[in-house]
């Protein structure tokens, strides 16, 4: 990756929220970097404030601290034309394929509105793209007079999706695009979408809590914890060496195809609550649910840190975890 262009860097980006208790820190000091083309997968346990990260590159969030460069710039400090650049290069892809999409409008009202805006295409022009872009992501002509309610939730996404491409952006934020999906859907959700980053060289901030999956689409997997990042490594990579406690205990959760195997495997499963993100612990978040854990990961935050090229962990005994 070294040699390939960075698009977005994260340094120490923090997202607070007041609420009644206290301040609640949902994205707490997270440094990632980006390159062009590439896929990071973010995973995580809900809560842990993956689509928080996700809405702050979006600009929906405002980071209490730290920066969010895109290009080598910060775009908290974007004039108006900047903004509006972003917001086109920028895209994102929800959750719910439903709620994001408005109920009143046809698909082709819902995947031109932001070229619209953009003023990239208008009359006859503009249609033809719409059915382009509509056939791109497996639909047809006959789909662009229809309502969101008459598609079931596959052909939905695929709507969302045409509507993040139609303003041609350089990074897509998919926000668990498949969780609301059938397995079988979710299947092919995931192979037209390395389809168009091969054809149209996309990046993607890939946020989900499914492991099995999450695996066939990323270059690396970055594993979020209570607002921190814990491992990041190539995705083939942390299948087979993974050091963080919280990593290991995730994968031993990913269930197995072959019966026999199955029932062998010894999985991991963690004691203790997780802390509230309003009162994080003094030192490692994870401490009171690792049985590894010593004075040092009760007193001292763990920085991420590099032990092998590509390979970094936030763990004080991250050599130790290396052959448990």
């Amino acid at each position: 990756m070294e040699n390939k262009k960075v698009i977005l860097e994260l340094k120490d980006v923090k997202t607070y929220f007041r609420v009644p208790r206290g301040v609640l820190k949902a994205v707490n000091g997270v440094n990632l970097t980006m390159y062009e083309g590439e896929t990071i997968g973010l995973v995580g346990e809900s809560g842990c404030g993956k689509s928080t990260l996700g809405k702050t590159i979006m600009r929906l969030y405002r980071p209490d601290s730290g920066e969010v460069l895109y290009n080598g710039q910060d775009i908290w400090k974007y004039n108006k034309r900047e903004k509006k650049e972003y917001s086109k290069n920028v895209q994102m892809i929800f959750q719910d394929p439903y709620a994001c999409l408005d109920p009143l409008c046809v698909v082709s009202d819902i995947v031109a509105e932001g070229m619209k805006i953009h003023k990239m295409y208008k009359g006859e022009e503009l249609e033809k793209r719409v059915l382009e872009l509509l056939a791109m992501v497996g639909l047809n002509k006959t789909h662009a007079s229809r309502f969101p309610h008459e598609f079931s939730g596959g052909q939905r996404q695929r709507i969302g999706i045409a509507r993040a491409l139609s303003l041609e952006p350089k990074l897509i934020v998919c926000d668990e695009p498949i969780s609301a999906l059938d397995v079988s859907i979710q299947a092919q959700v995931v192979n037209l979408l390395k389809n168009l980053q091969k054809e149209m060289g996309l990046s993607y901030l890939f946020i989900t809590h499914d492991l099995s999956m999450v695996r066939q689409i990323s270059d690396r997997i970055a594993v979020m914890y209570l607002g921190s990042l814990v491992e990041i490594a190539d995705s083939e990579d942390i299948y087979v060496k993974n050091y963080h406690p919280y990593t290991k205990a995730l994968l031993s959760a990913i269930p197995i195809a072959d019966p026999a195997v199955e029932r062998e495997r010894q999985r991991i499963l963690l004691q203790g609550d997780v802390p509230s993100p309003v009162n994080l612990p003094a030192g490692c978040n994870f401490c009171n649910r690792c049985p590894y854990a010593t004075e040092q990961c009760r007193s001292v935050k763990p920085e991420l840190r590099e032990i092998e090229p590509g390979h970094m962990v936030a763990c004080h005994r991250a050599e130790e975890m290396k052959g448990k």
